[in-house]
């Protein structure tokens, strides 16, 4: 956590801010303090944004539906003003470390225990969202939460808020909303983004946490999205895992299936 600068608030709603947690496309999370004494993180949208009616048109919906995301592996949305001169939304805060952080910094690919419990959460997580009629769009090691009794899942839904063209999936800068390693072929080729999309980047997020590589090759987002566009062979994937691990895995990736696969 960074301490506030100069120019952050102090106080956000009934909220006491006490330091910066990060920062992403849609603005600054800061730890925060309820005046009852809950600790949460209360993102806060930039400016620019919050001068977009179609953003704050979106921004509202997609809280509203967060709101009704229940179960216990997600993040809760506790509170929100989306009609304040600059939006914000706070959500409970959870006390642990990124994925991304446990397993390329910290202790390297999950062994198999610890992944079956991160499957069964994200399974379940995404389940919750889904039935609130969300769909979590960005889904990788970084918006992952581990904690002593499973993972939590943060920031879903609201990505969408960034989007401009229903069903498009481009923001204003013409980027796809989602991360290069784990976005789903539909993301890449701007088709329509929907629950499969998220059960693509599920096992996405279980081929890195369990062999601590990212599972079609680098980041980069021209690699990422030109090997996707050529139906990559789920194949490449097992090359990464262990027969064990890799046969639930390979089932989320597969690019082509009748139907398509949902939660």
């Amino acid at each position: 956590m960074e301490q506030l600068g100069a120019a952050d608030p102090r106080r956000v709603g009934g909220y006491r801010l006490l330091g910066r947690l990060g920062a992403g496309g849609m603005g600054q999370v800061y730890l925060a303090r309820s005046d009852r004494g809950r600790t949460a993180a209360v993102k806060l949208v930039r400016a620019e944004l919050a001068e977009q009616d179609e953003f704050r048109r979106r921004f509202r919906h997609e809280v509203r539906a967060a709101q009704r995301v229940g179960g216990v592996w997600t993040a809760p949305v506790l509170d929100a003003d989306t009609e304040a001169p600059v939006p914000w939304v706070a959500t409970g805060y959870v006390a642990g470390p990124s994925l991304y952080g446990v397993v390329a910094r910290d202790h390297g690919p999950l062994a198999e225990r610890s992944l079956r419990v991160l499957t069964a959460g994200l399974a379940l997580a995404l389940k919750d969202i889904h039935t609130a009629g969300l769909v979590h769009r960005d889904l990788k090691p970084s918006n992952v939460l581990v904690t002593i009794d499973g993972p939590r899942v943060i920031d879903f839904g609201i990505a969408r808020a960034l989007e401009t063209v229903a069903d498009g999936g481009l923001t204003r800068t013409g980027a796809v909303i989602g991360s290069p390693g784990f976005m789903a072929p539909e993301q890449v080729r701007g088709s329509r983004v929907e629950p499969p999309c998220d059960v693509f980047a599920l096992g996405s997020v279980l081929a890195f946490a369990s062999s601590g590589r990212m599972p079609f090759g680098n980041a980069d987002s021209g690699a990422h999205a030109q090997h996707l566009l050529r139906d990559p062979d789920p194949a490449d994937v097992r090359k990464l895992l262990d027969a064990a691990r890799g046969t639930a895995v390979m089932c989320t990736l597969a690019t082509e299936l009748p139907g398509g696969i949902s939660s």
